[in-house]
């Protein structure tokens, strides 16, 4: 076995690790995730920001393994095996829409209790400074990852988008169940 198809083999067990770790963190910080944790907002901060932190670093090691494996010539008999690395901006548009939107729906169902149809359009309004700060940050890594560009400077630079928007969900969600419950 050569060292690159190796390296993709540790990247890809190292991908399903974590991918298996994210969700026990995953319904482990949904179920913490309380409406008084916002009362404390350094915690929600740091709480908001090392979720946003394991997520991008999961999208990060996935979207390497898909590079690796890609490279290494796992889809040789593909017709298309290479599009997604040809056309980087516009895969990671995609997936930065998909994410984006999921995320508010998560976080819409977190503060309401369910998807209330008739508090969405407040979810979304509300939620539309976190979402383009944190949309930027996947789109800016996946594109990094896709077109093999990415540095040690540039992953300080992704975390630091979400450090900021991990202090502006804390802002808008505590907004958010004020007005909520106010109604």
């Amino acid at each position: 076995m050569t060292d690159q198809r190796k390296r993709t083999a540790l990247l890809g067990a190292a991908f399903l690790a974590f991918l298996l770790l994210s969700s026990f963190e995953n319904t482990v910080f949904f179920t913490l995730l309380a409406k008084e944790i916002f009362q404390n907002w350094l915690l929600a901060v740091g709480m908001l920001f090392i979720h946003n932190v394991l997520v991008i670093s999961l999208i990060l090691l996935g979207m390497s393994f898909y590079v690796n494996l890609v490279i290494s010539g796992f889809f040789k008999k593909e017709k298309y095996s290479h599009i997604v690395l040809e056309h980087p901006r516009t895969f990671a548009l995609v997936f930065t829409l998909i994410i984006v939107f999921l995320s508010i729906l998560r976080g819409g169902t977190l503060i309401s209790g369910g998807v209330n149809i008739e508090a969405l359009p407040l979810i979304l309004l509300i939620s539309t400074p976190i979402g383009i700060v944190e949309g930027y940050g996947i789109y800016f890594t996946i594109k990094k990852t896709l077109s093999r560009t990415l540095q040690t400077k540039d992953l300080a630079y992704i975390y630091g988008i979400f450090l900021i928007a991990a202090i502006m969900e804390v802002a808008f969600t505590n907004t958010l169940i004020t007005i909520i419950s106010q109604t």
